[in-house]
């Protein structure tokens, strides 16, 4: 849970005493902290880090955990910023939160200041990166955050979020896993069931070559790819059971001999070695005409029509 302490000092003890009612034991405070937002939001440098000190320091006496998050940390003057962490830190805040409200730092700017506050606050104070993808660079943000000392990476289900989106959680924690040699804290063999149902819920898809969840991941139309699919590592960077998919054939306009003997192989169906070519003629025009894959049920046409069954 989250509360914003840029309201009326009345309003913040309410939001906190909400907390308590609702037996959060744990939650952020964000303030702004950059001068473009303090001058939105018509507050001053030393009133925010007066509203941050009341905020901070109420939760603190309830036995609430806070993270304080700086809205627009990536944007705020050095000095400022800590002095803001160390405003909270010392009002009671146990956390800290990075944060690049609108997704403008790339990641060797994510890793230089991540680093500076893990030094600003000490190594018993645990670091956050907040990150948004309006560059496309949220994932690589992430990577770099650790990289520097962030222990926790915030993020949603398929980069959900304002504008571009946020860090796609699951992009990143597969990221540090395979290519990083990081221990993460998440059961990805179910990242895809949970991306379908939060689309499902959410009402929207994600792209089919999307990193991660996209449904063209692990299935192969092309015939060249098709060749190699006994080998799974010639074709694939991961493999598709560390992330809960199914590897697959597909047929369209660009499948191969190989295509045809394999989506065969998956149906449980032969054709002679000298109608192959016919078949794949067959397959590849079907492809082209509808503009899409062809359906297994359209497949079992085509070799009934040129089998004569």
């Amino acid at each position: 849970l989250k509360t914003e302490v840029w309201g009326f000092s009345r309003a913040v003890k309410a939001d906190v005493d909400e907390l308590m009612r609702l037996g959060v034991r744990a939650s952020i405070i964000e303030a702004p902290t950059s001068d473009i937002k303090l001058h939105a939001y018509g507050i001053s440098r030393d009133e925010v880090v007066r509203r941050v000190v009341e905020a901070v320091r109420h939760a603190k006496q309830n036995g609430i955990t806070v993270a304080f998050f700086a809205v627009d940390g990536t944007r705020t003057d050095l000095e400022f910023l800590k002095k803001v962490y160390e405003a909270a830190i010392e009002s009671g805040a146990a956390e800290v939160v990075v944060v690049d409200t609108i997704g403008v730092c790339g990641p060797e700017a994510v890793e230089f200041l991540v680093r500076l506050v893990r030094q600003w606050v000490g190594d018993s104070v645990p670091v956050h990166f907040h990150g948004h993808n309006d560059f496309g660079l949220a994932t690589a943000s992430a990577i770099a955050a650790v990289r520097a000392g962030a222990q926790w990476i915030q993020g949603t289900i398929n980069g959900m979020g304002e504008r571009a989106g946020n860090a796609d959680i699951a992009e990143i924690a597969l990221a540090l896993r395979c290519l990083y040699d990081v221990p993460v804290e998440l059961h990805l063999e179910k990242i895809r069931q949970v991306s379908e149902f939060v689309q499902q819920t959410a009402g929207y898809t994600v792209d089919a070559w999307k990193p991660v969840v996209g449904d063209n991941l692990f299935v192969r139309e092309s015939g060249a790819v098709a060749s190699q699919f006994h080998i799974p590592e010639a074709i694939e960077p991961f493999a598709a059971e560390l992330v809960g998919a199914r590897r697959a054939i597909v047929l369209g306009k660009k499948s191969g001999l190989d295509s045809i003997v394999l989506k065969c192989q998956e149906l449980g169906l032969e054709i002679p070695e000298a109608q192959r070519g016919a078949v794949l003629a067959a397959v590849k025009n079907k492809g082209a005409e509808k503009r899409g894959l062809v359906t297994d049920s359209e497949f079992r046409g085509i070799i009934e029509q040129i089998l004569g069954r």
